[in-house]
């Protein structure tokens, strides 16, 4: 006789759990969890240099508080921190910058993500001698001393800054295309480190200027705002574009649309600071004409006449 055997049933409360321990598991092992560790991490360790400024800066001046205020958990102090993030964007110079900031740096990092992808398909690593760890190192030198220069410039970026921005993402773009459509590895090297040269000269500018609109408590905040927007940003274009289960491109698209990318940033700023110069010469051409002595009239000298 065969034997029979019986079927047994899991519990509801079991075949629950287990379906959640799966659906944890493959969470885990994709791209989702390891992208949010990444915002995560970048968001806090940005932000925590504010601790040591948050106490004196609510008992300065400027908010007034005791000290015992200042050190008491209350939701005040999460509302006074929107409040100063509400002020600050409320800048449109300093929002504009820092939209530029979180743009590029997403670009930035998805460029230094893959572009080892992109320098294995140019030249593969079996049959040439590869200087990438060498060509990082240069990359970051020349960067430095570029981000080191800039500070003995006298440029009023108030001015000039947009302008830049656009001119210098444009320049960067031309660099991206250079390095996706060339068959030189030694052209995608020089590419590469005009790339990173331009990025870190104009987030220089960009730190500097937004420094400049904003006091010292409030550096970590918006620093930190404007990373974290650029992470979100950056795990978006992952998933869409590298993610299989996006458009899962190659690395040749994935950096024409960096490339893209930046030209559209680029056109965006160009434009705009085009706009701020012509605006502001005819602002000091209108404040000159009116600061000029009125003429004197013809009727007013004439003789005087008798009673």
């Amino acid at each position: 006789m065969p034997e029979l055997h019986q079927e047994r049933t899991m519990p509801p409360s079991v075949s629950k759990r287990s379906v959640r321990m799966e659906t944890v598991k493959r969470w885990r092992a994709g791209w989702g969890y390891p992208t949010t560790l990444l915002c995560m991490y970048g968001f806090f360790s940005t932000v925590k240099p504010l601790e040591p400024f948050l106490i004196p800066y609510l008992t300065g001046p400027d908010k007034n508080l005791t000290v015992e205020q200042g050190q008491e958990p209350r939701p005040r102090v999460l509302i006074q921190l929107w409040r100063d993030f509400l002020q600050c964007y409320s800048s449109r110079e300093l929002l504009y910058w820092s939209v530029w900031w979180a743009l590029a740096t997403c670009g930035y990092n998805q460029t230094i993500n893959y572009v080892q992808v992109l320098w294995q398909h140019i030249e593969p690593s079996q049959n040439f001698t590869v200087y990438n760890g060498g060509v990082e190192a240069v990359s970051n030198l020349f960067g430095a001393a570029t981000a080191y220069g800039i500070g003995f410039t006298q440029v009023d970026w108030a001015q000039w800054g947009e302008l830049a921005l656009g001119s210098f993402s444009g320049l960067g773009a031309a660099a991206l295309f250079t390095m996706t459509f060339t068959a030189n590895i030694w052209a995608c090297y020089a590419g590469y480190i005009v790339f990173k040269c331009l990025y870190m000269l104009l987030i220089t500018i960009a730190m500097f200027q937004i420094a400049t609109e904003i006091s010292m408590e409030r550096y970590a905040l918006i620093f930190g705002v404007n990373n974290f927007g650029a992470l979100v940003l950056q795990t978006i274009i992952t998933a869409v574009v590298v993610d299989g289960r996006g458009l899962g491109l190659g690395i040749i698209p994935q950096f024409t649309i960096y490339g893209s990318y930046f030209s559209a940033i680029a056109v965006i700023f160009f434009l705009r600071g085009v706009y701020m110069i012509m605006r502001g010469r005819q602002s000091h051409r209108d404040s000159t004409t009116a600061e000029e002595p009125p003429s004197l009239k013809d009727s007013d000298t004439g003789p005087e006449q008798r009673l």
